[in-house]
Formats: structure tokens, C-alpha cells, sequence
């Protein structure tokens, strides 16, 4: 018992010695979306924002007429995440959002 004791000490030892893992923050972002139709090209909307640098993933299921964007620290700001829908267009629709605070 007292040997496995010590390894355990011993590896503690060296894992704390490795230093903290440096995580980048997530934030979630709340965008409402408005629009005829929006609700029908809702990958259309999850496509785009999913090309913005730093999204890591959006939601747009859990709440109707809503995108939750789940963002790497401050690699895309708000301003970004409405434009990329607001730039979603299709043949007599138009979707929008606007970020909720």
C-alpha cells in the first residue's frame, strides 16, 4: 500500500508541474431572427455563421426564431454575426437578425 501511495504523490507531482492548459473562453450569443420564411432556410442561417472565424457552433432548434452561437473568445463580434445573416438571401425572402442583450 505505502509504494502505491507514493506513485500517486509522484504523478500529482508531475502533472501539476506541466503547468495550466490555457482554454480559449466561449461565450454563447443569443441572435433573433425575423424575416418571412426564415424559419424554412434555417441551415441556410447555420451554414453562414458557421463560416465566421472563431464559431465554434450555433443552435437554431432549441428556440424558435432564435440562432444560439457559441463563440471562441473575442475572434467574432456581434456585428459579424448579424451581417452574416443579414447576407443570407434566397428568391423572395429575406432573413435578419439582431443579437439580443
Amino acid at each position: 500500500m505505502r509504494k502505491i501511495g507514493i506513485g500517486l504523490i509522484l504523478l500529482g507531482t508531475l502533472c501539476g508541474s506541466l503547468g495550466p492548459v490555457h482554454a480559449a473562453i466561449e461565450q454563447k450569443v443569443m441572435l433573433m431572427l425575423s424575416g418571412p420564411y426564415c424559419d424554412l432556410y434555417l441551415g441556410d442561417v447555420e451554414f453562414a455563421l458557421k463560416q465566421l472565424v472563431g464559431v465554434k457552433a450555433v443552435d437554431v432548434k432549441s428556440m424558435k426564431g432564435h440562432a444560439i452561437v457559441t463563440v471562441e473568445g473575442d475572434k467574432t463580434t456581434s456585428n459579424q454575426l448579424e451581417k452574416a445573416v443579414n447576407g443570407v438571401k434566397g428568391d423572395g425572402w429575406h432573413c435578419s437578425a439582431q443579437v439580443m442583450k
